[in-house]
């Protein structure tokens, strides 16, 4: 038990765990930044997705006139189906 009390760390542990979280550290700030720009854009009422509606993952709340188009037509195609 008094082993426990005096374990110390060495310079490589520290450096390792240093290491580690940093890179997590930047994982989450660009992570947050690129989820944070991609609702801004999708606010201003620009594509996030290049232009491709059909696999969007927004394309029901998009009012972009590609969109409207791309809604219409899927709604054309399910209709057909039934």
């Amino acid at each position: 038990m008094r082993e426990n009390l005096h374990h110390t760390q060495s310079r490589r542990q520290l450096l390792a765990g240093a290491l580690r979280y940093a890179t997590l550290g930047l994982l989450g700030t660009v992570g947050g930044s690129t989820f944070a720009r991609r609702c801004r854009i999708a606010r201003e009422g620009k594509c996030i997705n290049q232009g491709i509606c059909r696999g969007c993952e927004v394309l029901e709340k998009c009012d972009l006139p590609q969109a409207l188009s791309a809604k219409e037509a899927l709604g054309r195609i399910n209709d057909d189906r039934k």
